[in-house]
């Protein structure tokens, strides 16, 4: 998993409140156990028309942010289903931190678990910052994970919360397999030292 320390990036806005999963990945492109390949499928059923043409209006088909690394919502935002494909849809289509008031929770742990910083600021916050996204072409944001800030380009400020733990592993690119492997020498020592205590478990059958 790729460590997450500092992101300055072009940001998206999506001016939706209680994106549910469904709609983030539907369920046709949920037969894959890949991480890549999903950016066809995020936002699929908002990013065309009837007639299966680009929408123009929506966000994901503007050259104006072709290139979001930062995708800024509203809240409840990854309600619905636990389907890990939809942090994997948005990392594919380049998102490494997505800012709203709220999200659901197991999209949000699912986030941690793919490199993913879901950044919870106040709804006012947020609203300021979608005003400054829609108004500037190519605006951008600095989210530094040490600092724990979302910061402007005219300087301005604002505080999140993470936790120590998560903060910790996101920092360090660290899923649940990663952990692991932190303690393979323990690891091997306790299967080298279980093949001698019970060697029967290991005989050839």
């Amino acid at each position: 998993m790729q460590p997450f320390i500092t992101l300055t990036g072009l940001v998206a806005p999506l001016d939706r409140m209680n994106v549910d999963t469904d709609q983030i990945i539907p369920k046709q492109y949920l037969k894959t156990i890949k991480r890549t390949g999903l950016r066809e499928g995020l936002f699929f059923d908002w990013r065309s028309r009837k007639d299966g043409s680009p929408d123009p209006d929506f966000f994901i088909n503007q050259a104006r942010y072709r290139d979001a690394t930062i995708l800024l919502t509203r809240d409840n935002f990854g309600c619905g289903s636990s389907r890990e494909h939809a942090p994997w849809a948005l990392l594919d289509q380049g998102f490494r931190c997505v800012i709203a008031p709220s999200f659901a929770e197991i999209f949000f742990n699912n986030c941690f678990q793919n490199g993913i910083l879901p950044v919870v600021l106040t709804a006012e916050e947020v609203q300021a910052l979608f005003r400054e996204v829609t108004a500037a072409i190519g605006y951008r944001l600095t989210v530094d994970l040490a600092a724990q800030t979302v910061s402007t380009q005219d300087g301005i400020r604002y505080r999140f919360d993470v936790d120590p733990f998560r903060k910790d592993c996101l920092f360090k690119g660290l899923d649940q397999i990663g952990l692991s492997l932190q303690h393979e020498p323990a690891i091997a020592a306790y299967e080298c030292r279980h093949k001698t205590e019970a060697p029967w478990l290991f005989a050839d059958i």
